[in-house]
This record gives structure tokens, sequence and C-alpha cells, in this order.
């Protein structure tokens, strides 16, 4: 089992501990599209099901149950009538697994909320299915995993009927890592340097199904331009699927990213609905906590702000790079990105990205720092009093009474710190000490890709992070 996974150890190790236990198992695994869901699972069990089938987008319900009777009989190699509804489907279901004498029973039902068409009592069927005949059968283990977020969330995991609280697990997978990334492109054959990758990373998100569209024979910028500028480039299209794969109302769902896009530091939730003009129901609320779930945006508090006060702000580096220089082009250029090297957009594009990237990997900053054992709140400030509207991108507010004011800089050389900056960095931070009230000790991070260059100011940055520490 798990052979040809990469990463994914811990993933791994929750479906061994369910799929060993000595009792049922009803698993959910759950994510944003592409993220690889569906390899996990028939890779972890090497396609030994009892039973798989999976959901059509966008079927009907008697195209659904059709392919539903197709597959079991190919696994029951018998020849059961295709079934009117879903309680007839799950009661042959139940004849054919009755009938199995096996050790352990892995049924599998891929995008599991596809098969949920309008006014079919899918869920109400799988309810029965489950309560009624697989809850009671302790060798049996079934694994469903969905890409449509939201109803995943509010249907399954967040049940409030007769399935609540009924599963037994719930795996979300989440974007490869930078380690990730880079162990998944060697076992690829691409020999790229770390920066390369990150070059790499900053457009892909580490979406394994993006990584898995890129060429060994070719450099990353020329991947980057087959991938979205070349004719028929498959990411290109992607962005408009993605979001009506996920989302019955893809629509609101595209304005609130979009805002979003243009807006780098994020919006509060009321700063959205005004821009938007939308009601002030329940509707906005849905529809960012869905994309959250998604990992499409984050949310966070800044520094002594409330909760009412949150922030949100886009975070999916394949949506900020398809809005930044796709959407709404006309890509006549092929080798665009090849051609930008030296672009001012695209290198102020790439320091805004890197923050991305470091946010998704606080676990090895903290890590880099030695404070990985340390309770820390990470989250963003900005100044509201006078002129100088003053900002800092991540704050790390640690117990032990101390917080690192961490800069990130992303350059292809080690980054200088001349005297005019480094001035700047010391009134930023008693502007950050005067605003805030904060008696704990401060402590200037620098996140510098190339590291720092040496010279009479680098000495007085207590801790340089580089790029290879985010690799950890």
């Amino acid at each position: 089992m798990a052979n040809d996974i990469i990463g994914r150890e811990r993933e791994i190790g929750i479906l061994q501990a369910c799929t060993e236990s000595d009792k049922a198992e009803f698993i959910a695994v759950y994510g944003r599209r592409r993220i690889g869901k569906t390899f996990l699972v028939k890779q972890f069990y090497s396609d030994n099901f009892d039973f798989y089938t999976s959901g059509i987008y966008q079927g009907s319900r008697r195209d659904q149950l059709a392919l539903f009777n197709k597959q079991l009989n190919k696994y029951a190699n018998s020849v059961y009538p295709i079934p009117n509804t879903w309680f007839e489907a799950f009661n042959q279901l139940e004849h054919y697994i009755s009938n199995l004498n096996k050790e352990r029973i892995i049924i599998f039902f891929d995008e599991l909320p596809w098969m949920d068409a309008p006014r079919s009592k899918f869920l109400q069927a799988l309810e029965s299915f489950w309560n009624m005949f697989a809850s009671t059968r302790n060798n049996l283990k079934l694994v469903v995993c969905g890409s449509a977020t939201t109803w995943m969330m509010s249907k399954l995991i967040g049940n409030k009927g007769g399935l609540y609280n009924r599963l037994t697990c719930s795996i979300k997978l989440e974007q490869f890592t930078l380690h990730e990334t880079e162990t998944y492109l060697k076992h690829a054959g691409m020999g790229w340097t770390r920066q390369q990758i990150v070059d790499c990373y900053i457009v892909t998100g580490g979406t394994p199904y993006y990584l898995s569209m890129l060429r060994k024979d070719k450099s990353v910028y020329q991947n980057i331009d087959d991938l979205f500028f070349g004719i028929n480039a498959p990411l290109r299209t992607e962005y408009t699927f993605l979001f009506r794969s996920l989302f019955n109302d893809s629509t609101n769902y595209r304005n609130v990213v979009n805002l979003l896009a243009k807006r780098g530091q994020g919006m509060t939730r009321n700063e959205i609905r005004e821009a938007l003009k939308m009601s002030d129901g329940g509707l906005l609320t849905e529809i960012l906590n869905n994309l959250c779930s998604c990992d499409f945006v984050r949310r966070y508090n800044g520094f002594g702000k409330k909760e009412r006060d949150a922030m949100y702000q886009l975070c999916d580096l394949y949506i900020l790079f398809y809005l930044h220089f796709v959407a709404g082009t006309s890509h006549n250029d092929e080798r665009t990105w090849s051609n930008m090297i030296d672009n001012p957009a695209r290198r102020a594009w790439s320091g805004y990205a890197f923050e991305q990237v470091c946010f998704a990997h606080v676990k090895q900053l903290k890590q880099a720092l030695g404070i990985s054992g340390i309770l820390s709140n990470v989250c963003s400030w900005r100044s509201r009093s006078g002129g100088n509207k003053a900002q800092i991108d991540m704050v790390i507010d640690r117990r032990d009474q101390v917080i690192n004011l961490c800069e990130m800089k992303y350059s292809l050389t080690p980054y200088e710190i001349n005297k005019d900056y480094y001035q700047h960095l010391l009134e930023r931070q008693e502007q950050f000490r005067s605003e805030t009230r904060t008696r704990k000790a401060l402590m200037l991070t620098m996140v510098a890709s190339s590291g720092i260059k040496q010279n009479a100011y680098s000495g007085n940055i207590p801790k340089v992070i580089t790029l290879d520490d985010l690799f950890l």
C-alpha cells in the first residue's frame, strides 16, 4: 500500500489506522479540486476495492444510477436490474456485500456530491445504508471523496440529520509543501534548483495535478508558458471549470475572489459586502467560509483586532497568477512569462506571491526560529494612525513574551540592507510598539529567499530565514 504516494505521511497514517481497525469506518476525504484525493485513495488501496463508483459531473439521477448499476454488476459479476431509486440501488449493494466472505471490505464512492442530483434523495438513501446496514459490519470500510467542499462540509461533515456525527474520520487534503513539491519533482526526473522550484510553486501552488503537467525537458519558464499562454494551454481554462465544479453559485464566488485579487492585504467581511453591494444576510458568510475551506482564501485577525474585524485574503497561488496575468488578456505571445523576466510587474507580483508561500509554511518558519513548541499566533498588522500607513505582513506573537516582526524579500541574489532601509525597519518597529502598546520584546526577522548580503547593517538583524528553511 501507498508505495507510489509522494508525501501525505499523516493522511496515510490515518487511512492505515482506519483500515486496520476492528470496527466499521466511514471515512471522508475532501479538499480543493486537483489536490489528489482520488489518487491518494486509489494508490493507498492499490485499486483493490470491493466496490467502486464515481459521481458524474452535472449528471441526472438516471445517469448516476446507471453508472452505479454498471459498477455493481462488474464487481458482483451479476446482473442486477437498473434501479429506479437510490434506495433500490443501496439495497442491491447491501445484497452484494452480504454475500462477501472477506476479512475486510472496502467500498469507495468518488465525487460523492455529484451523485446527489436534485430531488434524487441520494443523501437519505446513503443515511439509511450506513445507519441500518454498513455501520453494523465491523469489517466494512466506506471511503468517500468530494471536491465540492460546500456539499461535503454542509451535507456530510456538518450534517444535522441522519448522518449527524456518523463519520468516523475526515481527512482534509491540502496542497503540497515546498518539501513535498521538491520530492515530487525529483521523482519526476526534474533536477531543478530550489529557487526554480519556488518559481514554479508561486504559479502552481503545489497542486499535484498541475505539477503532473510539467515536462522535464523544459525549463520552469517554458513550462509556465505552455500551461498558461501556449496553444491550447490547459490551465488557461481551468479557472472557470474549477469554480463551476465546486460551487453551484459560482458567479458570486468568483465575484468575491476577483475583488480580493485586487486587494492584496485582504478585506473585512463588511468591506467585501459594501464593495459588492450584497445584502447583510448569511450568503456572504457562507461563501467566505467555503472559500476558506477550499484554501482559496485565508482568514486572519490583525494584531490586537477582534474576531469581527477578521480579514479575508486571497491565497491560492494558481488563482492569484491566473487573475493577474492570464484573465482578460489576448495571449498573443506564447512565451509571455519567459519574456517578462525583467518586467517590474512580474517582480512585484513575485514578491507578493512569496509572502503567500511564507504564510503557507508557518510551521517551517517556526521550526527555523526554534519556536515550534511555543504557543504563538500568526497575524498581520496595519497602522491606523496619522499619514504613515505602515504595515507588517507577518507578526508572530509568542507566548514567551517575544514578537517576531517578519519582513519577507524575494530575490535571486542576497538582499542588501542599506542604511535607509535599516532605519525604516527601526522606525516601523517603534511605531508598532507605540500603537499596540505591547510590553513584549520585539525581534526583527528577515525571510529572504537568497539570504542577506553581509555589510555594516546585516548583523543588526537578529534572525534571518532563507529558502532552505522553508523546505524543511
